[in-house]
């Protein structure tokens, strides 16, 4: 999807191929003149745009994602104990920010410590700390206060990925669950994409997922413990997304939904369970900043999602916490879409 739904692991892979000026204050425009809207040709709002073009900004540009607060606390109300995450270590990729940072906190509120994994460790300690004080601000005189860490992973480098595996073991003792969230998309026509981009685009979203899932699973195997791993695709994975071209990421997010399918059989007598969660739209800091000065490009999207509205960060805690929880025991190989009903339409 348009907007950089899933944490970006280098910032480097989002710098344009191209020389390009000074970024523009809109970072999405298109040169589209209006009038022709109202002249539209059939089928033309069911095709991607080549007049769209996306500057994305650097990763010190990026703004920093805020925990969710007033979704922790103590639980009032009666709820099936199996949603429990309760004595479990997560690990979540790409979880310095945005979707990635949301749902491990989603984690910790349901009771696992938690190992946030991004290229940019300084912004995964601030979150970690910043986590701990949420959770101890909402939990006043709690006997357990959640474990969380900080480490580094080029999650598209098998030594890298392996190194940061250790540390977490380390410092955890062990790893029972996985979300990987590090990933990125790109808006280019695919005549136009360089070989070099896309295979630096397949090589966080598809090789980083699969090197962190089988090395988990690898450690799980050692142990002799089940697990439960949750892959993050997107509706994109299922759809062609429009007006936007990403052929390319379209084409990784399919391969994370099929891989997780692949490895659920291929695991399950070891009592490994994978998911895959596929999001539509959500509303992350950098999509609102983005779309903010392109208010009919947002009309565009919400008028194909049936619940009229893009999704929140938030509407993706329960859905993790499920199918890392043992309420989801029997599911593996399933593709959950938290999309508005935007994929049944």
């Amino acid at each position: 999807m348009l907007s950089r739904t899933f944490l970006r692991t280098s910032a480097r892979a989002l710098r344009s191929a191209a020389p390009r000026a000074a970024v523009p204050a809109s970072y999405l425009h298109t040169s589209r003149n209006p009038q022709q809207d109202k002249k539209a040709n059939p089928g033309s709002y069911a095709r991607t745009d080549d007049s769209i073009t996306v500057e994305y900004p650097e990763d010190h540009e990026l703004p920093s994602s805020t925990p969710v607060t007033g979704r922790g606390g103590q639980h009032m109300k009666r709820t099936l104990a199996s949603f429990s995450l309760e004595g479990k270590v997560g690990v979540v990729t790409g979880g310095a920010r945005g979707l990635g940072l949301v749902m491990g906190q989603g984690m910790v509120i349901s009771g696992a410590n938690l190992a946030i994994v991004d290229m940019n460790k300084e912004e995964a300690e601030k979150q970690a700390a910043e986590l701990v004080e949420v959770f101890r601000r909402e939990n006043p005189g709690s006997a357990r206060v959640p474990k969380v860490t900080a480490h580094y992973a080029d999650v598209s480098d098998a030594d890298s990925v392996q190194s940061c595996i250790e540390d977490v073991i380390r410092e955890h003792g062990k790893i029972d669950n996985l979300v990987t969230s590090a990933g990125f998309t790109e808006n280019y026509k695919a005549i136009d994409y360089p070989i070099d981009r896309m295979r630096k685009l397949w090589a966080v979203n598809v090789d980083g997922t699969y090197l962190f899932a089988t090395t988990v699973a690898k450690h799980l195997m050692a142990r002799k413990a089940p697990g439960s791993m949750v892959f993050i695709g997107s509706m994109s994975g299922a759809i062609v997304n429009v007006p936007q071209p990403q052929a390319p990421y379209n084409g990784a997010k399919a391969a994370v939904r099929h891989l997780a399918s692949s490895l659920a059989v291929e695991w399950a007598q070891a009592g490994i369970r994978v998911n895959c969660i596929s999001p539509g739209y959500m509303l992350t800091a950098l999509t609102e900043k983005i779309l903010d000065d392109n208010p009919d490009l947002k009309r565009q999207w919400t008028s194909l999602i049936p619940q009229g509205k893009m999704g929140q960060p938030v509407d993706l805690m329960g859905p993790v916490t499920f199918l890392l929880s043992d309420a989801s025991q029997y599911v593996t190989g399933a593709d959950l879409r938290v999309d508005g009903g935007y994929t049944v339409t």
